[in-house]
This record gives C-alpha cells, sequence and structure tokens, in this order.
C-alpha cells in the first residue's frame, strides 16, 4: 500500500482550514456513552486535534493519538493552556500496546475522525473492545464528504478542475457513502459492539481561501503545488469556481458509534 505524507506544510494547512465539529456532536458522544468529568477519551487518528480539544472540555482526561508527528506538533499549539489533553505518536496498529498502559484504566469512549479508511477496523475494533469500560465504546465520526463530491455547480467546478489537474477522477468519499458505513457497522458489531447513530446536518458558507486551503489539507505533502507554482494554481482554481459563488457546503456529520455492554 503506497503510504502519503501528510506532513510539513500540509499540516499547518490541516490545522487551519480542517472544519471542527458542532456541539451537537459532542452532545451525542456524551448522551451516548453517559460520559462524565470522570471519563477518559482517546482520539485515535486525531490529526492537529479538532476533535480532541472539544472532547477535553467533556471529560477527565483527553488523548489525541496519531502516526505523523508534525500533525501532533500542530495540534500542541492549539492545545496551549489546556491541561488536560496529551498527545501520543501512533497509528492503528498500536492500540494493543496501550492496554499495558491504561493498566486498570478503561476508556469512555474512543473516537475516530474523518481517518478510518486508513485503518484495519477488522484487527482494530476487537482491540478497542477491551480498553472500553461497560457503556462506553466506540464513536466513528464522519464530518461530512469531501468539498468537492457535492452536487453544486461550484462543487462540481471543483471536482472537474482537481481532476484535470491531477490527471485521475476523484470518487474517494473518506468513508462518507453509505456502502462504506454499513461495512463500518458490520465490523463494529463482528467485534461485540451494538451499533447506533446519530446525524448532525448543517450548511457552512465558505470563502474562496477556506476551499483553497482545504484542498491543501487533503493533499500529500509530495503533490503539493510547488511555492513558485501556487499563484497560478490558485487562479485557475479561482476562476474554475469563483462564477458559481458563493460557496454553500451542506455538512451531515455521521456519528457511527459500537456500545459495549
Amino acid at each position: 500500500m503506497t503510504i502519503l505524507k501528510f506532513s510539513g506544510e500540509v499540516a499547518e494547512f490541516y490545522q487551519r482550514y480542517r472544519r471542527g465539529y458542532p456541539a451537537g456532536v459532542l452532545d451525542a458522544l456524551v448522551a451516548e456513552f453517559g460520559l462524565t468529568a470522570d471519563d477518559a477519551a482517546l482520539d485515535l487518528g486525531c490529526g492537529t486535534g479538532q476533535l480532541t480539544l472539544p472532547l477535553a472540555g467533556r471529560t477527565r482526561v483527553a488523548v489525541g493519538m496519531d502516526p505523523e508527528p508534525d500533525m501532533l506538533a500542530q495540534a500542541r499549539k492549539a492545545a496551549a493552556g489546556i491541561a488536560n489533553v496529551t498527545w501520543l505518536v501512533g497509528a492503528d496498529s498500536d492500540v494493543p500496546a496501550l492496554e499495558a498502559l491504561l493498566g486498570k484504566e478503561k476508556l469512555g469512549v474512543v473516537t475516530i475522525g474523518q481517518a478510518l479508511h486508513w485503518m484495519d477496523r477488522e484487527t482494530l475494533f476487537p482491540a478497542l473492545h477491551s480498553l472500553v469500560r461497560p457503556g462506553g465504546g466506540i464513536a466513528v465520526i464522519t464530518n461530512g464528504a469531501p468539498m468537492w463530491l457535492h452536487d453544486s455547480p461550484w462543487s462540481r467546478a471543483l471536482r472537474e478542475y482537481l481532476s484535470g489537474w491531477l490527471g485521475q477522477p476523484l470518487v474517494r468519499t473518506c468513508g462518507a457513502d453509505q456502502e462504506e458505513q454499513d461495512r463500518y457497522r458490520a465490523s463494529l458489531e463482528a467485534a461485540g459492539f451494538t451499533a447506533g447513530e446519530t446525524v448532525v446536518e448543517y450548511e457552512d458558507e465558505i470563502d474562496l481561501e477556506f476551499v483553497i486551503g482545504a484542498v491543501y489539507s487533503a493533499t500529500p505533502e509530495d503533490r503539493l503545488p510547488k511555492p513558485d507554482e501556487r499563484a497560478g494554481f490558485e487562479e485557475r482554481l479561482s476562476a474554475a469556481i469563483s462564477p458559481h459563488a458563493p460557496f454553500v457546503e451542506p455538512v451531515q456529520v455521521r456519528i457511527l458509534t459500537g456500545r459495549k455492554g
């Protein structure tokens, strides 16, 4: 499998332009797992902490874990002054080692925000089952489909431009499509969790800077336009989508939960 590097500048773009999570998402997690100020949370594949930090506000401690050190460096900057959050370098394959680290401590929730498509869920979910307390569990949170896959004029124009630039069609949904969600649910149930779902929907009007930054945040470091090429890249992208402004993005946050009995 090709290893894509989301490091260096990409981590900076990720911190600035990746959308956070509305309060309703955190409310749903608290309700589903009965989270209290005594609970510990693990945010797996945490990136730059868009979900880890609000989790810290609802729990005793939140741990953000990601395989990319540059992502965690940005997360630490964003977490300045927040005492009950910590960061670990690690991938889903490192989860079994957490049992020895936690000892008798059990987690109230493990969140995976827009990252499960990078992981081996068939081994991950059983490994997590022993780490969470009864009534706790896993939340796979899909923070909307990629902005270039919506059925709107500006999104179609963006998709056409990016497909031409990359030389291939853009079809990956990053876990947002129903078929992938069904596979996630089946894997949760096979690992002994009771599956459920909550959906939070809203619209967000974004500007051209956000569109460009979000594209850069989703581009592996070695595929980013070179610094001296970016002005031209951005001018062409702007020319493609600006006639279709305003850029209103429908965001459907799907919270697929697996609760331990």
